[in-house]
C-alpha cells in the first residue's frame, strides 16, 4: 500500500467540448499495487486522505475522501448534504487515463479523466 497524489480533470461535456482542466480535484489516498483504495488504511489515517477541489469563480473546497454506503466520495463538511459520490470506484483501479464520474451536490455526474498519479 501507497499513498498516492492524483489530479482528476473534467473531460469532455457538451458544455466543454476539450474538457476543463480548471475544473480539477487533487486528492490522496492509500492504493494497492492494483491501484484500488485500501479501505482499511483509509479509515485508520483519519483526516490524511484530503481532497481539494478547484472550480472557477468558486472559491477552493478542501475536504477528505470518505466511504460511506453508495461508495467513495468527497466530503467537505460533517454530514452527507455536500458529499459528492465518485461513481464505481469500489470497483475499478485508479490509473493515469480512466475516467471517473462525479456526482456534484446539485446531482449532476460529471466525467473527470485521471490525468496524474504521484507518490
Amino acid at each position: 500500500m501507497t499513498w498516492k497524489t492524483m489530479r482528476l480533470e473534467l473531460a469532455r461535456t457538451p458544455e466543454f467540448p476539450n474538457g476543463s482542466s480548471a475544473h480539477a480535484y487533487v486528492f490522496r489516498v492509500p492504493l494497492d499495487d492494483d491501484g484500488y483504495i485500501d479501505p482499511v488504511a483509509l479509515r485508520e489515517a483519519e483526516k490524511r486522505p484530503v481532497v481539494r477541489r478547484f472550480w472557477p469563480g468558486e472559491p477552493d473546497q478542501n475536504g477528505v475522501v470518505i466511504s460511506n454506503e453508495k461508495g467513495w466520495a468527497f466530503s467537505y463538511k460533517v454530514g452527507d448534504d455536500d458529499d459528492e459520490l465518485i461513481f464505481g470506484l469500489q470497483n475499478h483501479p485508479i490509473q493515469i487515463g480512466e475516467y471517473l464520474t462525479i456526482t456534484e451536490t446539485d446531482g449532476s455526474e460529471l466525467p473527470f479523466k485521471v490525468v496524474s498519479c504521484r507518490e
